[in-house]
């Protein structure tokens, strides 16, 4: 069980976890008498997607990871999706959802990205720019001003809100934010901390500065009092991760079912960075993806009859290696997958053009190849669920990708 470390206190959190939340609703939807809801979910550190959704089809699958291969027989046996792929046993709520079409899962896809810093990911993935620090607003914010001079939206309507203290770039831009905090916090490890004030140096020279002056690395390590892993209480820290996992998600999902709450929103959730013991049924990775199980399974409920008109987008900056590492985790990669759930999916399917496992497919000789570009899905949830036109996304939402078409037929309606 690896340990997770936890502050004590809430003047210690930092970018652990952040909800923003657009208060306007579309016009255009509501005239067609829908009333979309839309949240996406960051993963922070680079999703294995191989290990979340394995292609156990692949004639190369389990030589290519031995005894770390997922498959439908043994000891932890993986969630069946079709022929070709499955989901790893940790996620029996995102199984659930996709046998009752209610979840999508696009593999083998990539934001532009093809370099492996974090930092430099991060801000691509957030901002929707072809280059790291192209901007300083995110694709998210720029979706929807970008509805406001075609009227679809209420420009005076109630503000945002937030979870955390740390605005993440997706959503930065001219929306105001309120900001809630969570009873609960997400653990802040010392690798978490690092990396964020190196991307906030990169991003926001000044906020790196304050941060790097109100607080150290070292009083995070130091910090004591939470409850923390111990022989007779071995799943503290990942009973800690859940719950705040379920909470923050949970919480935002209840925003979003009111009548009068926002409509869109984001959640940044860190710790996916598995360098080491990734497991595979009960390693770290298991960990945090029965928590992001978990985390989905409170939105479908706090949305209620929402529900049916939300969809949820899981996202990360990039995959992991394709092979394990001598410590029994996965580096930093290229291709992994985008997860959607909610009741207004066209769900139950895996998309993929699927490049293949053998040494040969690989990308540079140990990543899984991008054959999606991740614009593509994040453009057709905008256009079909909350109609935002083809000349904002190409333009202003994603400038430059006017080549990348919006992946049709995700949303039922």
């Amino acid at each position: 069980m690896s340990e997770f470390h936890l502050p004590t206190r809430r003047r210690l959190l930092i970018g652990a976890g952040t909800l923003f939340a657009w208060a306007h609703l579309p016009k255009l939807a509501r005239a067609e008498g829908r009333d979309p809801r839309l949240l996406t979910i960051v993963l922070r550190g680079a999703l294995d997607g191989l290990a979340t959704v394995a292609p156990v089809g692949d004639p190369a699958w389990v030589s290519l990871r031995g005894d770390y291969a997922l498959a439908l027989d043994g000891k932890n046996p993986a969630l069946r999706l079709d022929d070709f792929f499955a989901l790893h046993p940790a996620m029996p709520n995102l199984h659930r959802m996709f046998t009752a079409n209610q979840a999508v899962i696009v593999h083998a896809a990539a934001s532009p990205y093809r370099e492996r810093s974090h930092f430099d990911g991060q801000d691509v993935l957030e901002s929707g720019i072809e280059r790291p620090g192209g901007v300083a607003t995110g694709w998210l914010n720029r979706a929807l001003v970008g509805l406001v001079p075609e009227g679809r939206v209420e420009p005076t309507a109630r503000q945002a809100f937030a979870v955390g203290t740390v605005t993440p770039l997706v959503v930065r831009g001219p929306a105001p934010v309120m900001s809630w905090t969570p009873q609960r916090l997400l653990p802040a490890r010392e690798d978490t901390m690092t990396r964020l004030l190196e991307l906030y140096r990169h991003t926001d020279p000044a906020l790196a500065r304050v941060l790097e002056s109100s607080m150290s690395i070292a009083q995070i390590a130091r910090a004591g009092g939470m409850e923390k892993p111990s022989p007779q209480n071995p799943n503290a820290g990942l009973n800690q991760v859940r719950a705040y996992f379920a909470e923050a998600a949970g919480t935002a999902a209840k925003f979003l079912a009111r009548a009068d709450g926002p409509r869109v929103g984001a959640l940044a959730l860190d710790g996916w960075d598995t360098h080491y013991n990734e497991g595979i049924a009960t390693g770290r990775l298991a960990q945090l993806l029965g928590a992001l199980d978990g985390a989905l399974a409170a939105v479908e409920t706090n949305m209620a009859e929402a529900w049916r008109e939300t969809v949820v987008t899981v996202i990360t900056e990039f995959g992991r290696t394709a092979r394990i590492n001598g410590s029994d985790g996965t580096d930093h990669g290229t291709a992994t997958v985008a997860l959607l759930v909610g009741g207004a999916l066209k769900g139950g399917r895996v998309v993929a053009d699927w490049p293949g496992l053998k040494p040969k497919d690989l990308y540079e000789d140990r990543d899984l190849k991008p054959t999606t570009d991740l614009r593509a899905v994040l453009k057709g949830v905008l256009k079909d669920h909350l109609r935002v036109a083809d000349k904002a996304l190409n333009a202003d939402v994603f400038p430059g990708s006017e080549t990348v078409q919006p992946m049709r037929g995700l949303l039922s309606v």
